[in-house]
């Protein structure tokens, strides 16, 4: 079976130094056991798309190596802003050849509105930017998902043949987002619609798009931040066995 690789999003991996988990509840492990080599990456939390993926690049060839898979294609399962990156990468850093598909959850592959009022309100009125690079931090990320700067990417970045490209939405009513995500719903809804309180439907379709997750941005990676007593959606990981699943069906193994 090919080797998935589970790729990051932004931000949230700044505390793996504390032991800190990005794919919760088992994901990991669900999807080991089906089969397939699993290589996880660990690319920085915060920086732009470029820099994180060289690191993913640099991660996924050492890490085939070590499992003795050096020759063998992968397929690569990325949530939100990892999808941009392993975009980047295939298209610009030679991997299209060792890439079978690319399957991405929520992935602002249009941007994302709430990238684009954080950065005019946070980082430019308040001043956000500026004390991040006197602090000498790097959270080119935040620029890099910005709707406009998503639309010069896609223009830039093109699809290569040889790979096959499928998406995963999510989404969810209001009131069933964790409260501290309220103003980033209301945010993308009124300049989107449909979305998981960071990521619109509409800019995460990419490819042969495979259905919409009831789960919020967070709960997509098993973080679980709100009582579900009506139609729970429950343990995510079955449903990264499932994309599995239907990737087989679509003759990908």
């Amino acid at each position: 079976m090919l080797p998935v690789v589970l790729h990051h999003g932004f931000g949230l991996g700044i505390l793996r130094l504390a032991g800190f988990k990005y794919f919760c509840g088992g994901i990991d492990r669900a999807i080991a056991d089906t089969g397939h080599p699993l290589i996880l990456s660990r690319v920085h939390p915060s920086a732009g798309i470029i820099t994180r993926a060289r690191q993913l690049k640099e991660i996924i060839l050492r890490q085939l190596e070590i499992l003795g898979k050096s020759n063998e294609q992968i397929i690569i399962i990325a949530h939100s802003m990892g999808g941009l990156d392993a975009r980047y990468m295939i298209s610009r850093l030679g991997m299209a050849d060792r890439v079978r598909a690319l399957l991405t959850i929520s992935a602002p592959h249009r941007g994302s509105p709430y990238a684009d009022w954080c950065l005019r309100n946070i980082g430019y009125r308040l001043g956000g930017l500026r004390l991040m690079r006197h602090l000498h931090l790097d959270v080119q990320a935040v620029s890099d998902l910005t709707t406009e700067s998503c639309r010069q990417f896609n223009e830039e970045i093109a699809d290569d043949p040889r790979v096959e490209y499928f998406s995963i939405s999510g989404s969810r009513p209001w009131n069933r987002v964790p409260p501290f995500a309220l103003h980033s719903y209301k945010v993308i809804y009124d300049a989107e619609g449909e979305n998981d309180c960071l990521v619109s439907v509409k800019s995460s379709i990419w490819g042969k798009h495979l259905g919409i997750w009831p789960a919020d941005h967070f709960h997509q990676i098993n973080k679980r931040y709100v009582l579900e007593l009506v139609e729970p959606t429950g343990d995510i990981c079955p449903y990264y066995v499932r994309l599995l699943d239907q990737l087989k069906e679509n003759g990908i193994a």
